[in-house]
């Protein structure tokens, strides 16, 4: 999976979009814009949509702190992938790329039950490697374009 069949353009338009928004620190905004990208993402896979919310501040127990969530109640219910934009100790807006990640994190146990038709979503390291492809072609889908037109 190439990023030029992504729409190259679109997926730059979008990531920017979603850093732009998170930098404003207004929660609506971001959480339109990371809906956005996660439409184009899950269209892209063939796979039912996500609806993306962002809160404010993450939760946070003696366990350690949650960045994000990935819920579905029942095989015919819209998954729902919860985010958190702000730190617990400091309550600052967490770094895009931080975001970013957290978005493929939950969009990758989204796709190992939609695409990949996995019984379970489980942190292995196919897991990670999976979610960081997807980083790295979102981080710079250029790069990426260059390189398959090259083979």
């Amino acid at each position: 999976m190439k990023p030029s069949r992504w729409g190259l353009l679109t997926l730059l338009r979008m990531r920017s979009d979603a850093s732009s928004t998170l930098e404003s620190e207004a929660r609506i905004p971001v959480e339109r814009a990371t809906q956005a990208l996660a439409d184009h993402l899950t269209r892209h896979f063939g796979v039912r949509t996500v609806r993306v919310r962002v809160l404010e501040r993450r939760p946070s127990s003696r366990y350690g702190e949650l960045h994000g969530l990935y819920e579905v109640e029942n095989a015919r219910s819209q998954p729902v992938v919860t985010l958190w934009m702000r730190t617990v100790q400091r309550r600052q807006v967490v770094a895009f790329k931080t975001f970013l990640r957290t978005l493929l994190h939950e969009l990758v146990h989204h796709l190992d039950y939609e695409w990949l038709k996995l019984e379970d979503s489980l942190h292995t390291e196919g897991f990670y490697k999976r979610e960081s492809s997807l980083l790295h072609q979102l981080l710079d889908p250029a790069a990426d374009s260059a390189s398959a037109s090259q083979d």
